[in-house]
């Protein structure tokens, strides 16, 4: 199933002009006009939910601002696909694997099917992490390039998942990581390029007091008191229930609230019961806000975080964190996790506050929370560290590269 074009907003390139400056456009589209007469064709496995339908949901109207013809197609599979795709998807992040031996066939089944069903004749295909990676079994012009890539940790990845995925990966063309430390051996050229932003869209544009006043009067939070946040989808590798103890901890010193707001995503089957073990924990406290948000919740979601005093994101693994790259867009000081890709971001001391543990982000939030001064710095600096390596902008510009990198090399 391939997401409704026109569900896409209309985006030209030059509106990033006040952002990013003019040589950085006039250098993409000069970049563009060389690979003029090629296609491009992006597949993964959620129109909605999570960071890759983000991105594609920018990606792909910028790729057609530059006059390449892009498609965008969604697998499709059943629900006990999507369970053996997050067993994969939480091995691979290092978790433990204990899966039936019928998972593999079950994967490689609806694979087959998507296959199928999918044309998979671009000039650039790319296939966007595990769950459709055997599609290379579809490529039909050698012509074609094919790239695999990875949004998430694969610094770790548990030996049974990673060894039957391997020999997928290294019959693409390329493989692209989000951080040097997720490469692995390959025989195939390995790609860095960070998962991006777009400052323009309904989740990160301005907004003012009026707009960000009337989202917290609709979830009964009050404006009045500190703020803490963590914006994420209800998933055990984001340890809501470690943010919920920090806040407790918090509270010990500071008269503070705690919002917890997120989704679910099409291909994530445990949401509910991670959502459902929030609230138990929660319990009768008024002033932990969980939020169940619906996909279309962009303005709320932007209004949660600008109303924040601290953001927090407490993950236990972490493919980028593109909830980070949001705070620290809207200049809000972020307690992180040091795992994955969020040191990439968050740079301790300069653009926000890294940990270890519930205990150390309990402390820094109170650090945070004491020194409002520093908490303003770092936000400043965190949005110029965006604003330097986070920008769709410079995510089409790698795509681009990578593609005219491909072409002269064939």
């Amino acid at each position: 199933m391939a997401p409704d074009p026109s569900a896409h907003r209309t985006i030209h390139l030059s509106d990033y002009i006040p952002i990013v400056g003019e040589p950085e456009i006039a250098e993409i589209r000069t970049m563009a006009s060389r690979v003029q007469g090629q296609t491009v064709q992006m597949v993964n496995s959620t129109a909605v939910g999570g960071g890759v339908a983000e991105i594609l949901n920018c990606m792909i109207p910028m790729f057609q601002d530059l006059g390449i013809p892009v498609r965008w197609d969604v697998i499709t599979g059943g629900n006990d696909f999507f369970e053996v795709t997050k067993a994969f998807h939480n091995a691979l992040h290092g978790g433990p694997y204990n899966g039936r031996p019928e998972n593999f066939e079950i994967f490689l089944s609806y694979n087959e099917q998507n296959r199928q069903r999918l044309p998979l004749d671009s000039s650039l295909v790319v296939i966007h992490d595990p769950q459709p990676l055997p599609l290379i079994d579809g490529r039909r012009n050698h012509a074609s390039h094919w790239l695999w890539r990875c949004h998430i940790d694969l610094s770790r990845p548990n030996p049974i998942v990673w060894k039957f995925l391997e020999p997928f990966v290294v019959r693409y063309d390329g493989a692209i990581f989000s951080s040097p430390s997720f490469t692995h051996q390959l025989p195939i050229p390995q790609y860095l390029s960070f998962p991006c932003i777009d400052p323009l869209s309904a989740k990160n544009q301005d907004l003012d007091d009026a707009q960000i006043h009337a989202v917290l009067e609709r979830f009964g939070i009050d404006p009045q008191r500190p703020i803490l946040a963590q914006i994420s989808r209800f998933d055990r590798l984001k340890d809501p229930l470690g943010v919920v103890k920090a806040y407790r901890l918090v509270r010990n010193y500071f008269d503070c609230q705690l919002v917890l707001a997120g989704g679910g995503a099409t291909d994530d089957p445990e949401g509910g019961a991670v959502l459902a073990e929030v609230r138990e924990a929660a319990g009768p406290d008024p002033d932990i806000h969980i939020l169940d948000l619906p996909p279309w919740s962009a303005i709320e979601i932007n209004a949660l975080q600008r109303a924040s005093t601290v953001v927090i994101q407490k993950s236990l693994r972490e493919g980028f964190g593109l909830t980070v790259t949001e705070a620290l867009w809207k200049k809000k000081p972020v307690v992180a996790s040091a795992v994955g890709g969020i040191p990439l971001q968050v740079i301790h001391k300069h653009t926000g506050l890294l940990v270890h543990s519930v205990e150390g982000a309990a402390y820094q939030i109170r650090f945070l929370l004491s020194n409002p001064g520093l908490a303003a710095r770092l936000g400043e600096q965190g949005h110029e560290h965006v604003r330097e390596s986070f920008l769709m902008t410079s995510n089409l510009k790698r795509y681009l590269a990578i593609l005219l990198h491909l072409l002269k090399s064939h």
